[in-house]
């Protein structure tokens, strides 16, 4: 799959990434993953572009204690539309595949007290996925070895989603 994405990548537009999203589900190798997978809600994501052509990433989820919010701001690498900040722990955040306007299936790379791992996420302009982009979130999760136990479709829980996506969304 990666020699199809060199052509691929050179078509996608970083201001269509731009925007609220909801994730949908989630496939993770991280070591907690699979005992906390069964209590995750849907995420809320806002991604902008900083004046530094940074790619913040700001993201809201529940927790036991309630929701959090976090941000991350990315650094485009040399090659197209992938970014990174390893002083955060985020090694590679690359788009593996969109329709370019619903949904995003997101790759990352990520390192967590010395432990390195990844996860692929499908991020939705809606809070219920198409068909299409669950199948293309199952097929790129298999096709980087995720195994079943390490994937998962969020619990349909908006309310720290809508932190993020409802608020930006009446900012508008």
């Amino acid at each position: 799959m990666p020699g199809t994405l060199a052509g691929w990548l050179g078509r996608l537009d970083p201001n269509q990434l731009l925007g609220p999203w909801y994730v949908l589900a989630v496939a993770s190798q991280e070591k907690n993953f699979v005992v906390e997978k069964n209590v995750r809600s849907i995420e809320g994501v806002m991604v902008t572009l900083t004046p530094e052509n940074k790619l913040r990433v700001r993201s809201s989820l529940r927790r036991l204690d309630g929701c959090h919010q976090r941000t991350v701001e990315l650094l485009k690498q040399e090659s197209r539309w992938v970014f990174e900040n390893p002083s955060l722990g985020v090694l590679d955040f690359r788009v593996l595949g969109t329709n370019f306007k619903d949904y995003a299936i997101i790759f990352m790379q990520l390192e967590q007290e010395d432990e390195a791992f990844s996860t692929v996420e499908l991020y939705s302009r809606t809070a219920v996925a198409s068909q299409e982009a669950m199948r293309l979130f199952t097929k790129w999760s298999k096709s980087l070895g995720f195994l079943s136990h390490e994937q998962v479709q969020l619990q349909e829980d908006l309310t720290c989603a809508h932190e993020i996506v409802q608020g930006v969304r009446s900012a508008l």
